[in-house]
């Protein structure tokens, strides 16, 4: 059923905010074409802007565009949002609060490198909640659900075989959250979102060897063709393949790091 699947397509949470688009790199970006009822981000009361800023930071890490090691200095942060420096300051404030960025100096703050005890129950939680999300929301996959991860698996696919790895994650994290949004369980997802924050920067690990080998290629479409075959044992079983195999990728890639220093 798959394969009929592919032949038609070959022939919550994000951008919630209308005046925020993500850009083929993957970064977010103020949209340009905003109507006269939509305010900027240089119009909205402070405490909003904080937000803005906030979720604009948060959904970046999430989706992996920094590596680990990647500092974000808050005049770089303002400009990027353009917000004001308070705003930024209390946005990156909240995000070293929820362990998500760490403070190496007085006004330094850089993205974390996971270590092995972290990455570890990160990803039992991940098993334990990214499951559940899948096998409850299985039968609520609707056929354009299916074609919707398949035009994402694509886009993927292409990325990582032009090594474009940065818009590979920015697509992967669409893959995973289009299937877990089926549950309709919002504070499972914002639990799942959550370790994601912590672990989307790691991802950088995974390359180039899981592009080469396909493992994320292969789960996907083990997923896609459970879900329209409406198994929502067979799909929590590719999904947990896929965290199990990027686990013992990044857990390999903070082996090595560790020798080195």
């Amino acid at each position: 059923m798959l394969s009929h699947y592919v032949i038609n397509f070959c022939v919550m949470h994000f951008c919630c905010n209308k005046n925020v688009k993500m850009s083929t790199r993957g970064e977010l970006i103020l949209n340009d074409n905003t109507t006269e009822e939509e305010s900027s981000a240089s119009e909205l009361p402070s405490g909003r802007l904080s937000d803005f800023a906030y979720s604009s930071i948060k959904e970046q890490l999430t989706r992996g565009v920094y590596k680990p090691g990647h500092k974000l200095p808050i005049r770089s942060v303002a400009e990027m949002l353009k917000v004001g420096a308070t705003p930024a300051r209390e946005a990156i404030n909240r995000l070293v609060f929820e362990g998500a960025l760490v403070m190496v100096g007085p006004k330094t703050v850089i993205v974390p490198h996971l270590d092995l005890a972290a990455l570890y129950e990160v990803t039992q939680m991940r098993l334990a909640l990214e499951g559940l999300a899948t096998e409850r929301g299985t039968l609520c996959a609707t056929n354009d659900v299916v074609d919707k991860l398949l035009a994402l698996q694509e886009k993927i696919t292409l990325s990582l075989d032009e090594k474009r790895y940065s818009d590979a994650l920015h697509d992967n994290k669409e893959f995973h959250f289009t299937i877990y949004r089926l549950c309709e369980m919002p504070h499972l997802l914002s639990t799942i979102e959550a370790l994601w924050l912590r672990v989307g920067a790691a991802f950088h690990d995974l390359y180039p060897e899981f592009a080469e080998a396909k493992y994320g290629v292969h789960n996907h479409l083990a997923a896609i063709e459970a879900l329209v075959d409406k198994d929502p044992s067979a799909v929590r079983a590719a999904m947990e393949n896929d965290i199990r195999d990027g686990y013992r990728r990044l857990k390999k890639a903070a082996q090595e790091r560790l020798k080195r220093e």
